[in-house]
């Protein structure tokens, strides 16, 4: 995984504006077009790597997901240096196994599907996985409210789409017992 803290030199717990102002002072150090032969090279490949990390850590959520798997890693390898100094060879390298293939197949998994429908359905089951279920007679006077707010709503808009023509005919294609 690649440390995009370090690639733009800053701190974890830095706050955007400062991940914005690290960005922006890289990418004059480094721009291409202020070197020559293999420095500049080098030069746009650290800034693929910057645009990188600043896409990940400008980003909320990207940067929530990245900030869970770094802690991930992190945990693993605490785990492999304990296991290390704890146990023999052959457990060493049975983990070190274990950690490569479960390693493969999220970057597989991550290239895969990164910008798919197929990936956005694997986001929306993590994020809805683990919320609680709401039965009706946990519902407080506001929810109702809302529930029958949002029902007058959708009507109203349904109604004001009704007299529009393209869009009648969109309805009634939609909703067949209105022909």
């Amino acid at each position: 995984m690649k440390k995009y803290y370090e690639i733009l030199e800053v701190n974890p717990k830095a706050s955007i504006e400062v991940i914005e102002k690290a960005y922006k002072v890289l990418v004059k150090k480094y721009h291409p077009d202020a070197y020559e032969g293999e420095g500049k090279i080098y030069a746009e490949q650290r800034l693929r790597d910057i645009n990188e990390a600043y896409k990940i850590l400008s980003d909320e959520f990207l940067r929530e997901q990245y900030d869970g798997e770094l802690r991930k890693e992190i945990i693993e390898e605490r785990i492999f240096k304990d296991n290390k100094k704890k146990s023999n060879k052959q457990n060493h390298h049975i983990f070190y196994e274990k950690k490569k293939e479960n390693s493969d197949i999220t970057k597989k998994k991550e290239k895969s599907n990164i910008g798919t429908y197929k990936g956005l359905l694997e986001v929306t089951n993590e994020v809805f996985k683990n919320r609680p279920k709401i039965k009706l007679k946990d519902l407080k006077k506001e929810d109702y409210i809302a529930i029958c707010l949002t029902v007058v709503t959708m009507i109203i808009i349904l109604v004001v789409m009704w007299f529009i023509p393209f869009t009648n005919g969109f309805i009634r294609s939609m909703l067949p017992f209105l022909k």
